[in-house]
């Protein structure tokens, strides 16, 4: 019989486990989805404080401190307001890592400069700060699971190259 290899949100858990590192999230295209993702195994409060969903512009301001300026001027899919929500995230619950995810999800939505499926990950620790770009060609269900499984990719090769 095949061993059952553990889900990326088991490795996930397990990695800032062993650090003993507190996680946090920032979300907005994906509505809670990582979180909900992270907090499906047992004992997850030892490493996960919590989650922000700021879908609206005056919930990224109130809640995560983005500069409204910031978003006037960039919009909120981008990737100064994606570091702006995962610097805030981070400070807001004093976590050790925090994960920021902002998006266009579909059908609609989109301009000329910024399509369905665009999606900034951002992941920053007391020292480091990383964003990724995606561009996602599914519906709206997909294209937050791809989201989701994106920025919990990232979170562990991050874990993963800095042990």
């Amino acid at each position: 019989m095949r061993p059952v290899m553990p889900s990326l949100e088991e490795t996930v858990g397990d990695l800032l486990r062993a650090r003993k590192l507190k996680l946090v999230i920032a979300e907005s295209c994906t509505g809670g989805l990582v979180g909900d993702r992270i907090t499906n195994f047992a004992g997850s409060s030892e490493y996960f404080l919590g989650g922000i969903i700021a879908y609206a512009y005056e919930a990224k301001t109130a809640l995560l401190g983005v500069p409204r300026e910031l978003l006037l001027q960039h919009g909120a899919v981008s990737e100064k307001v994606a570091r702006a929500m995962v610097r805030g995230a981070r400070k807001r619950l004093d976590a050790d890592i925090a994960l920021a995810l902002t998006g266009i999800m579909g059908p609609g939505g989109e301009t000329p400069s910024k399509p369905v499926g665009l999606v900034y990950i951002a992941l920053a620790t007391g020292s480091t700060e990383l964003c990724r770009k995606f561009l996602w060609h599914g519906t709206r269900i997909e294209n937050k699971n791809s989201s989701a499984t994106a920025a919990l990719t990232m979170l562990k090769d991050y874990l993963v190259q800095t042990a």
